[in-house]
């Protein structure tokens, strides 16, 4: 007979019963949390219509949903794009790759919104973009991963270029910021412009960032003859250029200022005494209706002296859309797979305080109504941000670019 050696014999027993006398019982591990990254100018001259005030919407978007009531934690993280394109890359990639953001939104500069459309799609997570304006983002640059929301520069020139031309200013000049979105505002409102009967006497381009000074630009303007200057640009340079024509008397001489685009926060800085008469385009105001109004007053106390815009109210709609997708799929599948997410988007239809019931296309493009208005005389002023008159409403089938047109290869 064979006699297995003790020691063998004891270190089998042990094996067998190492599960059950030294193993602790299994905890289940707390999900990983949703996160979304802010990408947006803290710094620079777009601080005001984006920065600060969009990442208050974002927030804003989290606590009206509500999700940790549901066991779906949400985080908001904000990074500072300086207008740079490597700038913002190399901080989205580490925003994806070691922090775990799910989600980048705001993103208020086209060449940096091209490059996080390439990255999210190459990385499978989302871009809920809603500051950059360039067309082509759901065109030929459209992407499964990307949604563009607010506005766009087929909508800006679309509401803005028609109705001026229809009003008599049918010889136009531009003064473009020279990158990504004014070469496309450019084209689009050169288009409209030209569509309507117009035409255009020509356009300088501007270093951007870092110009201040809009003197030269202004009069080469001046010396076309054309009846409507078109500032292509925003934030700070906008109000900048509108403050030095006033100064010159160009706005005098029979020139009209069309600034496109043009946000809330663009007059507040101007103040109406400047900025009264300007026509220009949002797809947002805080005063349309009762929606926009409970809106406000949520976030207002976040915002006091920075009223949202349509790029901020963008952002708090965009997130609070994610969200909902989120919610309906389960925290785990929309972290592991961004284009599912994005895909669920398109199936639901959207509704919020900002704009109202509207539906996300094949393309990736927001539906809703863009709004015409015009800035109030001083004395027409009820009080603090009320500044706009309503001139007119383009609904929402016939605000954006019809989807054939748009050359987006994801539709085949």
């Amino acid at each position: 007979m064979i006699q297995t050696p003790r020691r063998r014999l004891l270190a089998g027993g042990a094996a067998l019963l190492a599960p059950t006398l030294f193993t602790p019982p299994a905890r289940a591990q707390a999900a990983a949390p949703i996160r979304i990254g802010v990408l947006a100018d803290f710094s620079g001259p777009y601080r005001d219509t984006s920065g600060p005030t969009a990442l208050a919407c974002a927030r804003q978007a989290v606590e009206d949903l509500g999700l940790a009531n549901r066991g779906i934690q949400v985080e908001v993280l904000q990074g500072d794009h300086q207008n740079k394109p490597d700038v913002a890359l190399a901080l989205a990639r580490r925003w994806i790759d070691q922090d775990g953001v799910d989600m980048i939104t705001e993103v208020n500069n086209s060449a940096i919104a091209f490059a996080i459309a390439g990255l999210v799609q190459e990385k499978d997570r989302v871009q809920m973009n809603s500051g950059a304006l360039s067309a082509a983002l759901t065109g030929e640059r459209c992407s499964p991963n990307t949604i563009h929301w607010t506005a766009d520069t087929w909508m800006l020139a679309n509401a803005v270029g028609r109705a001026t031309v229809r009003n008599g200013g049918d010889s136009w000049y531009f003064i473009t910021a020279d990158y990504a979105f004014g070469h496309q505002m450019e084209r689009d409102l050169g288009r409209f412009v030209t569509a309507a009967g117009g035409k255009v006497a020509g356009s300088s381009r501007f270093p951007f960032p870092g110009t201040t000074d809009f003197a030269s630009f202004l009069v080469q303007a001046q010396s076309s003859r054309a009846k409507v200057i078109g500032l292509l640009m925003a934030g700070t340079d906008m109000v900048n250029c509108i403050k030095q024509a006033r100064e010159f008397g160009v706005a005098r001489r029979g020139v009209k200022l069309a600034g496109t685009p043009m946000f809330v926060t663009d007059i507040h800085a101007l103040g109406l005494e400047t900025a009264q008469g300007l026509l220009l385009a949002e797809a947002y105001y805080w005063d349309l209706n009762d929606r926009t109004r409970a809106f406000n007053q949520r976030i207002r106390p976040k915002t006091p002296a920075n009223w949202p815009n349509q790029e901020h109210a963008g952002t708090y709609a965009a997130c609070l859309h994610y969200l909902k997708a989120v919610a309906d799929m389960g925290a785990g599948p929309a972290k592991a797979s961004g284009r599912a997410v994005v895909a669920r988007m398109k199936a639901m239809p959207t509704d919020d305080d900002c704009f109202g019931a509207g539906v996300v296309r094949a393309d990736g493009r927001k539906v809703h109504p863009a709004y015409l208005f015009e800035v109030k005389a001083p004395g027409d002023s009820r009080g603090p941000w009320d500044y706009y008159r309503l001139s007119g409403t383009v609904a929402a089938e016939e605000a954006f670019r019809p989807m054939a047109e748009g050359g987006c290869p994801m539709l085949g």
